[in-house]
């Protein structure tokens, strides 16, 4: 008995790095749910060539949008369990998708593992320029003073947006209405035109439009300011409670991956997020760069699937059809 252990533990020894030399010699395939041109693929993109580096292999960025993210993750899921298809995702066809759809066709516990974290996206809450309220109290005052439910756009039914607007909604006691679009881009153009009087948007995918004074924001759902936008004070800070998002953007591999070449990726995953060049990127476009351990990753997956549960539920929200 105490022989075959020996030679399972000595086979584990060999056979470890056997597999991620095997490994090294294919290319990385991060895998991106959305189309080209977003800031899901344009956070792939960025860490890419440092990622590369670090592995000393090539990293190919790969776009497989639709289905909430479905045809991405089935896209990992479907390819060799041995650490060259990865996918990055935002919370939502992470930690969302599982409340919004009960035949989805991917299981976040059972079918994935973490990598890394690789950053964090704040939402900020923004009004058309032309509006007459300078803060989110202001905003408010005026929803509440109106007849009719003021109009504000989401991403999509379900999204952060959605969740940040409903969280808004239970802290003011306001009912406002929701217009969900399909994506970012028609609800913020929209947003300009005046079609939506607010939306709550990632930082970097409305940055360029604040600093030039086409949007105004309002209030950050966050529990602190954002470095970027120093003057745009919390939800919290202007009285209302429990508005607070985190939009995250994280790296998972098949579960079926081996916890040796798992701790490779991570390594390189941390390395690349710190590069220099990667890292001022990301910040200067409103993100916030940061790494983890798979494990810091699995939690934060776990506490947002039982919190975006929660709102989900007791909204009665489904998924579109």
């Amino acid at each position: 008995m105490k022989k075959r252990l020996l030679l399972t533990a000595l086979a584990a020894i060999f056979v470890a790095p056997l597999a991620i030399a095997q490994t090294a010699s294919k290319p990385l395939r991060i895998i991106v749910a959305f189309a080209p041109g977003g800031p899901v693929d344009a956070m792939a993109r960025t860490i890419s060539e440092p990622l590369g580096r670090s592995l000393g292999r090539t990293v190919i960025v790969e776009n497989k949008p639709g289905a909430s993210g479905a045809i991405g993750a089935n896209e990992v899921l479907k390819s060799d369990a041995d650490g060259s298809t990865l996918w990055l995702t935002s919370v939502g066809a992470a930690a969302i998708n599982p409340a919004l759809y009960p035949k989805l066709s991917y299981n976040m516990q059972k079918d994935f593992v973490p990598v890394s974290l690789v950053a964090n996206n704040n939402e900020v809450f923004v009004a058309n320029i032309t509006h007459t309220a300078k803060d989110a109290v202001e905003f408010i005052a005026a929803a509440r003073a109106k007849k009719e439910p003021t109009p504000i756009g989401s991403s999509g039914k379900g999204s952060i947006p959605h969740l940040a607007l409903l969280q808004l909604e239970q802290s003011t006691g306001v009912d406002l209405l929701h217009v969900p679009y399909n994506g970012m881009a028609p609800a913020l153009n929209d947003l300009l035109g005046g079609q939506v009087s607010g939306f709550f948007a990632d930082v970097p995918a409305v940055m360029a439009q604040i600093k030039g004074g086409r949007l105004k924001a309002l209030g950050m759902a966050s529990k602190k300011r954002h470095p970027l936008l120093p003057d745009v004070k919390t939800f919290e800070e202007q009285g209302f409670k429990s508005v607070d998002t985190n939009n995250w953007y994280g790296l998972f591999a098949s579960a079926k991956t081996s916890p040796e070449v798992i701790k490779a990726l991570n390594k390189a995953v941390q390395q690349a997020v710190a590069d220099p060049t990667a890292n001022t990127k990301m910040t200067q476009s409103g993100a916030e760069p940061k790494s983890s351990t798979p494990e810091e990753l699995g939690a934060m997956l776990k506490a947002d699937t039982e919190k975006w549960a929660q709102l989900i539920k007791s909204s009665n929200i489904t998924g579109d059809e």
